[in-house]
This record gives structure tokens, C-alpha cells and sequence, in this order.
């Protein structure tokens, strides 16, 4: 009994010796994000990058969970006679919860791993303590301007997949199915608030950006300086981003869209 217990508190007190040093990891990107944005020219290249590397496969879910919510949501509304509201039903599905949270989760399994490992390889290639012989934060000039660049591009990926999606429901529907279009595109217009159920959308995106980013680039900063330690740190930190990411949508889903 003595050794189990001593086992926990060894393991309770590493794990909160690591997310004391995550957060002040993170207080690091805060301050030298500032600096990064001096350096535009930098936070411009990582967002197409970050981006470029995850528009085919979000494009791609997003017409396949649109063409999918199409024919599910379609045999489920007929039955009670409410196919009418079939292009409201998928629109408030995807800017409220699919859009943000899948395109979120494929951000950290393409673009997340490709900076934990990048970042893991300039450790392993020892270029950021070469930058630092040099007077040189890697801190600034590396990590933050892809931070940025991360908590930028996840937005804009989550819209790109919402309209994808939409467009997907609508050749699904309309064209497939045969619902009338002027009822797809009516309720839509007239029930979706922007501000409410789309700019909530985003801000979840938002959120869920900053958490993959920092999640894939401290995995990175942190790796053993070993193709093991670089792999196993890009496993490490899909899994941990993607259940940081359904953790916080619960929490975000709860205190935005709650009941009276």
C-alpha cells in the first residue's frame, strides 16, 4: 500500500510539474506573439502553409459529412412530415458543432503533427540551439509566428468546411432527393443568426486553434531529440489536442447555446 501510494503522488506531482510548465510555455507564446507580428511577413507565410496543408482533406470531409447529413437528416425530418426544415437543421449542425469541432480535429491530425514533427526536427538537427547561440529567441522567431499562424487559419479552415458542407447538403437535397429549393434555402436564411449561431461557430473555431497550435508545438519544443522521441511526440500531441478539443466543445456548447 505504502508503494502504490508513493507511485500516485510521484505521478500526480509529474503531471502537475507538466501543465505548470505547458502554461507557462504558453505565457511564452503570448508575450513573444507581439514581436511575431512585427515580422508580418512570417505569420503570412505560416497561415498558407498551416492552411495549404489541411484544404484538401477539409474540403473533402466537408462535402462528405454534407452529403451524409443530407440523407440522414432527410429520412428522419420525412417521418414526422418536416422536410422543410431539413437546410436550417444541417446549417445549425455545421456552424454550431460539426464545422468547428471536425475541422478541428483533422487541423491537429495534418497540420498539428507537421509542426510537431518540423519543430521536434529542428530540435533533433540542434537549429534551435544554434539559433540561441546566435542571440536569437526560437521562441519569436519560430514558435510564435506558427502559433499565429495557427490560431488564424483554424477559422477560416472551420468556415471553408461549413460552406463545403452546405453546398454538399444542398446537391444531396435538391438535386437527389428533390426538395424544393426556395424551402432549403428560406428557413436557412430566416432562422440562422449570424452573430449567435455562426459567430459562436467561430469562436469555438478560434478556441480549438489555439489549442491544437500550442498543443502541436509544445509536443514539438518538448520532444526527445531522437526520430523516437519526434514520433512519439506527434502521437502524443494528436491525441491530446483532439481530446482537449471535445473536452472544451462541451464546455464552449454549454455556455453558449444553454436553456433558460
Amino acid at each position: 500500500m505504502t508503494e502504490l501510494l508513493r507511485r500516485i503522488g510521484e505521478a500526480t506531482l509529474s503531471w502537475v510539474r507538466s501543465l505548470g510548465h505547458a502554461a507557462f510555455f504558453f505565457l511564452d507564446l503570448l508575450r513573444h506573439s507581439p514581436a511575431a507580428l512585427r515580422r508580418f511577413g512570417l505569420v503570412v507565410t505560416q497561415i498558407h502553409a498551416i492552411g495549404n496543408r489541411s484544404l484538401a482533406i477539409i474540403c473533402a470531409s466537408g462535402a462528405a459529412v454534407g452529403f451524409v447529413l443530407a440523407l440522414q437528416l432527410y429520412y428522419v425530418l420525412s417521418t414526422y412530415g418536416a422536410t422543410s426544415s431539413l437546410g436550417l437543421v444541417i446549417n445549425l449542425a455545421l456552424v454550431r458543432e460539426l464545422g468547428p469541432v471536425v475541422a478541428a480535429l483533422l487541423f491537429a491530425g495534418r497540420a498539428g503533427t507537421s509542426l510537431t514533427a518540423e519543430i521536434g526536427l529542428m530540435k533533433a538537427g540542434e537549429q534551435l540551439s544554434a539559433m540561441e547561440m546566435m542571440a536569437v529567441d526560437p521562441r519569436s522567431r519560430v514558435l510564435a509566428p506558427r502559433f499565429l499562424g495557427g490560431v488564424v487559419a483554424m477559422p477560416l479552415l472551420a468556415a471553408l468546411f461549413c460552406a463545403i458542407g452546405i453546398l454538399g447538403a444542398y446537391v444531396v437535397a435538391v438535386w437527389l432527393i428533390g426538395v424544393d429549393e426556395g424551402n432549403f434555402w428560406s428557413a436557412m436564411q430566416s432562422q440562422v443568426d449570424v452573430w449567435h449561431d455562426v459567430g459562436n461557430g467561430m469562436v469555438k473555431a478560434a478556441v480549438f486553434g489555439v489549442i491544437c497550435t500550442f498543443v502541436a508545438l509544445y509536443q514539438g519544443y518538448e520532444a526527445v531529440a531522437t526520430p523516437g522521441g519526434v514520433s512519439y511526440a506527434t502521437t502524443r500531441g494528436v491525441v491530446i489536442s483532439s481530446l482537449l478539443v471535445l473536452a472544451m466543445d462541451f464546455l464552449l456548447t454549454a455556455l453558449m447555446f444553454r436553456t433558460h
